[in-house]
Parts: structure tokens; C-alpha cells; sequence
């Protein structure tokens, strides 16, 4: 039952990524381009993504268990430090220069010809390289501990 269910909440939010322009990389660029020729469109689907889930936040923070019965994991830290800064820098200055961020940019990989491509294989690239930097990080701070 949870296969389905994921697999049919995947496929809405691709659709929902698809019908709203999300993997439009012009339409989004326009709606980041607020000095130039804004489109301001997004804001409508930002805003119709953000309400449920302000919603669904407050009924999981109530529940102990999820609807299929497996445990609701803990909320995540709410700390802002130069990491969190640092890859929001990061993940911006990305979606700003190729219209896409990683959701968009898997449900258009289908259709959205060489350049959707090669996003996505830069993107795996930069989590692999990512995570050996931050394994590396990890053992030099232990060893010197």
C-alpha cells in the first residue's frame, strides 16, 4: 500500500509541477527575474503549496503515528547557521542560472531535451562530490579530536 501510495503522490506532484509552469525554465526565470520582466504567476503556485502544508504540519504535529502506521519522524532542527545559508545561497544562484531545482527538473527530464539532462547528471555530480567533501571534513575533524 505504501508503493501506491508514493508512486500516485509522485506522479500528482509531477503533474502539479507540469500544469503550473514549474518546469518551464523561462517561466521560472521570469518569476526570479524581479528587476527585469517579472512574471509574477509563481507566486500563485508557491502560495498553493505552501498553505496545505502549513496545515499538514499542524495535524502531523498532533498525531503520533502516520496514516499507514509507521512513525511520523521528529521535526528538523529549526537553527539557522552558514550551512543552511551556504546551500541556500547555492541552490538559488543554481535555480536562478538553469530555471530548475531538482523536482522540476526529474519531472521534466523526459522531454526537456539535452540541457534537462545534463542538469541532472551536474546535479547527482554535486551531491556525490558534496558528501565525499563533507566525509573528508568529517574525518580530519575526528582525527584531529
Amino acid at each position: 500500500m505504501r508503493l501506491f501510495i508514493s508512486t500516485v503522490s509522485g506522479a500528482l506532484f509531477g503533474l502539479g509541477l507540469l500544469l503550473s509552469g514549474m518546469t518551464d525554465t523561462a517561466k521560472v526565470q521570469g518569476w526570479l527575474d524581479i528587476a527585469g520582466n517579472w512574471d509574477p504567476t509563481l507566486a500563485f503556485v508557491l502560495g498553493g503549496a505552501v498553505l496545505p502544508m502549513v496545515l499538514a504540519w499542524r495535524l502531523a504535529a498532533r498525531r503520533r503515528r502516520a496514516v499507514l502506521g509507521e512513525a511520523i519522524p521528529p521535526m528538523p532542527a529549526q537553527r539557522i547557521d552558514g550551512r543552511l545559508l551556504g546551500g541556500s545561497a547555492l541552490f538559488g544562484a543554481g535555480w536562478a542560472l538553469a530555471g530548475f531545482c531538482p523536482g522540476p527538473a526529474l519531472a521534466a527530464l523526459a522531454w526537456s531535451g539535452l540541457g534537462g539532462s545534463v542538469f541532472v547528471i551536474a546535479m547527482i555530480g554535486g551531491m556525490v562530490l558534496f558528501r565525499a567533501a563533507e566525509r573528508r571534513v568529517e574525518r580530519r575533524a575526528a582525527a584531529a579530536a
